[in-house]
């Protein structure tokens, strides 16, 4: 890795890399701004040249120098797919299907893949670098096209069968360079967020269960963060979900990214129509003295020229046709291969978030059990301090400045006392026999 890191990125300046350091800060996500971009080469970008790394079809790579308006050209482009690619802007995961280029956007990896070679932005990403060297091991190791998840399995097996049904051939992982791009990146976006997910599952659910044992603010700010990175994770999963979904459900698109057979069928109409002006001449050269008659029938050389070209648009059309359903099958199924994985993961996510949510119940219920044994002893207080206050009310009867028999007699006092204590008691008694009988307290 190093050593191709080397080859690839031409050395920085020491200016850059101060400028970088000093510029670089953690943000609050933990996720450093702009992380492997080159400060010094973004704020040049009013000269317009930027730094790509280019990969063939035989799996050389090599770093070119590219104004905008050339790739814009060299790619048949609009501006706004390159706005994608900019690290300077942040946009969901993308798969779009042009003319001459498909445009990957997908987490780390933005790149430009055409019919000969896949241009990717130079950046010093470890990721971009891995999937660099994952391509070239493909494109130059013979027989190694396919790396499938467990979970495709199956629809590995199928697109071999496919595969030898219709083109013939004993090899099950020919894919056009393309598709190959393709599913390095897919595969690349894949598990680089499967082990985002994964990390996120390591670290959660002992945290869950550390908070059902014992509810503390600290713990409670954990989970909040665990949950915001949860959602955050789970929206950039879904995004690329949805967009796979999205090709797999447009068969326009998907036929839109068979760049190999739209590059082979220009090559062989620009072909046969030089062939047909050759034909042209030779026959408008053998017969340019003879006179035409404006109402007579065409030549017997125009119709040939036109029953030829009728019947070769007919032949190419059927032949597109055709191709283009067997190569929207061989798109789909690896479309669906990677959604197979991608589906496994947002599921992991979504079991995880129930697990938070099934932990915030918990809690929940916790903290209404103890709100409510606390209503319960506020109740008995309650109780309590009414029968407290009919001593109060005796006492203050008692104390009036009057004259009254009783105080004469030496037992009044205790009879007083005895009396009211009773009382109190058989209160307190009718209280709690009417909650027990209201269900307003488990006693």
């Amino acid at each position: 890795m190093a050593d191709l890191k080397e080859r690839l990125l031409p050395p920085k300046p020491a200016s850059a890399i101060n400028l970088r350091d000093s510029s670089y800060r953690p943000s609050a996500s933990g996720r450093q701004p702009f992380q492997g971009v080159d400060v010094l080469g973004l704020k040049k970008r009013g000269q317009g040249l930027r730094s790509w790394i280019r990969v063939d079809s035989s799996g050389n790579s090599q770093i070119i120098e590219v104004d905008k308006f050339t790739m814009m050209r060299r790619c048949d482009l609009p501006a706004r797919d390159l706005r994608l690619l900019d690290p300077l802007f942040v946009y969901p995961s993308t798969i779009l299907g042009r003319e001459k280029a498909i445009v990957v956007n997908l987490e780390q990896i933005r790149c430009i893949i055409t019919a000969d070679e896949v241009l990717l932005l130079n950046s010093l990403d470890s990721y971009v670098l891995q999937y660099v060297v994952e391509l070239q091991r493909r494109l130059m190791t013979p027989g190694v096209g396919e790396v499938w998840q467990s979970e495709g399995a199956e629809l590995n097996r199928r697109r071999s069968r496919n595969f030898d049904s219709v083109f013939g051939n004993t090899s099950p992982d020919y894919l056009p360079f393309e598709f190959r791009a393709l599913e390095v990146a897919l595969e690349a976006a894949c598990t680089f967020l499967d082990s985002q997910a994964a990390e996120l599952e390591i670290e959660a659910y002992p945290l869950l269960d550390e908070l059902t044992s014992k509810i503390s603010t600290l713990n409670l700010e954990r989970v909040r963060r665990l949950k915001s990175r949860l959602v955050a994770l789970t929206r950039r999963v879904q995004k690329v979900r949805d967009e796979i979904e999205q090709l797999m459900d447009d068969d326009g698109d998907m036929a839109e990214m068979y760049l190999t057979e739209k590059k082979s069928r220009m090559e062989s109409s620009f072909y046969g129509d030089q062939s047909l002006m050759g034909f042209r001449s030779n026959d408008g050269g053998t017969s340019i003295s003879a006179p035409v008659s404006p109402v007579s029938s065409p030549p017997d050389s125009r119709k040939l020229e036109k029953s030829l070209s009728i019947a070769r648009s007919r032949h190419e059309s059927m032949k597109s046709t055709e191709s283009a359903t067997e190569n929207i099958e061989e798109l789909e199924m690896l479309l669906e291969a990677y959604f197979v994985v991608i589906d496994s993961t947002l599921n992991k996510l979504t079991s995880l978030k129930e697990y938070i949510d099934d932990t915030e119940d918990f809690i929940n219920i916790q903290l209404d059990n103890v709100r409510n044994q606390l209503i319960q002893f506020e109740l008995l207080l309650t109780t309590a301090t009414f029968v407290v206050a009919i001593f109060g009310v005796v006492a203050g009867i008692f104390g009036m400045n009057f004259a009254v028999p009783l105080f004469d007699d030496a037992g009044a006092f205790k009879w007083v006392l005895i009396i009211t204590g009773v009382a109190g008691v058989v209160i307190f008694c009718a209280f709690v026999w009417f909650f027990k009988y209201r269900r307003l307290m488990p006693l």
